[in-house]
Parts: C-alpha cells; sequence; structure tokens
C-alpha cells in the first residue's frame, strides 16, 4: 500500500514542473498527474483498485470544467475521501474562491504561484504524515516521505 499524491493541473508545463519538483519523494510515495478533474476521478479509481491510498490533492484553482476549489469541496464531503489532505497551488483564485476552500473544504495549505520547490516538498511531507496519524497507519513503510521528527513520534506511540 502506497501513500499517493494527486497533481491535478491543466497546464503541462506546471503539472510537468510539480511533479519534478515531487521527484525527490516519487521513490517512497505514488505521485499522479490528472489535467482536469474528470481525469482526477479516473486516477483516484486506479487508486483504489491498486489498493493504495490518496492522501494529499495538489489542485489548481482555474481550469477547464469544474474548478480545483470544487474538486476539493467535493472530496471534504464525501466520507470516503475526507481524510485526504487538501492543497491549492494557484496564482489566480480569488478572495472568495480561497476562503470557499478553507470553509468547505477544510484547505490545509495555499501555495501560490510561482512556487518554492523546498517549500512544496515541505508542505506534502507534512500532509502525508497529518494523514498517516488520521488513518492511524503505520508509520513505518511511508518514513521517508513523513516529516521526520513527527515520523519518529508516531513510531514512538505505535501500539504494537
Amino acid at each position: 500500500m502506497r501513500l499517493t499524491v494527486l497533481v491535478l493541473e491543466d497546464e503541462p508545463d506546471v503539472r510537468e514542473a510539480l511533479e519534478r519538483d515531487l521527484e525527490p519523494l516519487a521513490a517512497h510515495v505514488r505521485v499522479e498527474p490528472a489535467q482536469d478533474v474528470e481525469d482526477a476521478r479516473e486516477v483516484m479509481a486506479e487508486v483504489a483498485a491498486d489498493k493504495d491510498v490518496l492522501a494529499v490533492v495538489l489542485a489548481d484553482h482555474r481550469m477547464p470544467g469544474t474548478t480545483g476549489v470544487d474538486f476539493l469541496v467535493e472530496l471534504a464531503q464525501d466520507p470516503a475521501t475526507r481524510h485526504v489532505a487538501a492543497v491549492l497551488v494557484t496564482g489566480q483564485a480569488d478572495q472568495a474562491d480561497t476562503i470557499r476552500a478553507l470553509n468547505l473544504a477544510g484547505l490545509d495549505y495555499y501555495i501560490a504561484k510561482p512556487w518554492d520547490p523546498d517549500e512544496l516538498r515541505a508542505v506534502v511531507r507534512t500532509t502525508l504524515t497529518d494523514v498517516v496519524e488520521e488513518l492511524r497507519l503505520d508509520p513505518l513503510p511511508h518514513l521517508a516521505a513523513l516529516d521526520p521528527a513527527r515520523a519518529m513520534d508516531l513510531v514512538r506511540r505505535r501500539t504494537p
């Protein structure tokens, strides 16, 4: 079982840059790209079929069709995906969109474009750790992708 990070971005160059910046984590977690919400739903079905865990969604806001915020709200309202960490990676969400994401999608982080690759990886490590803790997963198989200090604390608190 692998933790999965879904990268939802309609601009191919931006999506590829996000994937490239996540490469240091890709040996330890599944990083899946999606160009729109329909594609994201297909990826989610594949992740579930593989018995992997969708843990984090990095979503752009403005896309053709369903917006990233609408998708994050949908995930937050579904009991099966309520645990998924929601990260908005955008330069185009206005204040109303951002407030909606905070209030209805339980937004975990907002990363403005252009992003800092180290900040992006730190946010992904933090949110992966949050999901491991929330779902009470064994942190050991995922240690290399988690926040180091918190992961060690989770290991220490583990019950045999």
